[in-house]
């Protein structure tokens, strides 16, 4: 399992745009590139992390060439609604601990 982090600095009033941008592509790229899926993470009000999860490397780095042409609008218009989009780890998965949700009994 391989993982990427990244940060999106949002531009003043563009965070809804910013928020419909990121679940388009982030569909998009599970959907035809092999992703495992993402997590976003607000840090501040400007501010959101991103942690996705990728098979391997090699699946994160090839990506992009299968994506349909639609995918386009929705990179340009996360790139509008953002000051700054970083990638800011790219991390190898030594243990996995994560446990999924479940529902409790009150």
């Amino acid at each position: 399992m391989f993982a990427v982090i990244y940060s999106f600095q949002i531009k003043p009033n563009h965070e809804n745009e910013f928020l419909d941008a990121w679940k388009g592509l982030t569909n998009l790229i599970y959907e035809y590139e092999g992703s495992l899926g993402s997590r976003l993470h607000k840090e501040k009000d400007d501010h959101y992390i991103a942690y996705a999860q990728w098979p391997d490397k090699s699946t994160w780095k090839n990506s992009g060439g299968n994506l349909p042409e639609s995918a386009n609008l929705v990179r340009l218009q996360m790139k509008n609604s953002c000051e700054k989009i970083e990638t800011l780890f790219e991390l190898d998965m030594v243990e996995d601990l994560l446990k999924e949700e479940t529902k409790r009994n009150p």
